[in-house]
């Protein structure tokens, strides 16, 4: 009988970065799946407009005003984004903590300002065909925004207790990822619903 080899894994990290770990993987999965659920949104938008000759139906295109700070906002928020994930990376707990706290405050901020957005359609939801996929459309990014904000806010808290060490740098930097998919997710929605209506 051969001896089997056996090594001691057991100083070995819990935890990785990006690639490495199971999580990051899983929120490539739902960014995959969630682009997809965007580009059928957008493809009914599309249709929709194709086959109807004045778009928008009964309705002028939506306010600039909220939807252009809301983008402003978004990809001015990719540099502390960007700098609390290399925070996460280099485990330093002080500037991870300055960066959720800097990102949960800008993502509640995005949320009244998505609030205020929806004010400026000039469509209900249930109006007509153009309403509906409008609302769905920044319903859709919306939650999206809402969801991430929970979890920063989530991991801030975490990061000012005793479980901010370890595993929760990775998850930082997780969270982080899935902010970039939320920022790029709304570029193409943000041409689409604003500026294509007005071409």
């Amino acid at each position: 009988m051969k001896p089997r080899p056996i090594q001691d894994v057991s100083a070995l990290p819990t935890y990785a970065f990006g690639s490495r770990m199971t999580m990051w993987w899983g929120t490539l999965g739902f960014c995959l799946l969630e682009g997809t659920g965007f580009a059928l949104a957008v493809g009914a938008y599309l249709y929709l407009a194709f086959i109807n000759p004045q778009w928008p139906l009964s309705a002028p295109p939506p306010d600039l005003l909220w939807s252009g700070l809301l983008t402003a906002v978004l990809l001015a928020s990719l540099w502390p984004n960007l700098w609390t994930k290399k925070a996460a990376k280099a485990e330093d707990l002080r500037r991870v903590r300055i960066g959720l706290v800097i990102m949960s405050l800008v993502g509640v901020a995005l949320v009244g300002i998505r609030v205020m957005e929806f004010t400026g359609l000039h469509v209900r939801w249930d109006q007509n065909a153009y309403g509906s996929i409008v609302w769905m459309l920044l319903g859709l990014h919306t939650v999206h925004i809402v969801t991430d904000v929970a979890d920063t806010i989530v991991l801030t808290v975490l990061m000012f207790t005793r479980h901010g060490e370890g595993k929760r740098f990775s998850d930082t930097e997780d969270n982080a990822f899935y902010w970039n998919f939320v920022v790029g997710s709304w570029l193409p929605i943000y041409l689409l619903l604003y500026w294509s209506p007005r071409l």
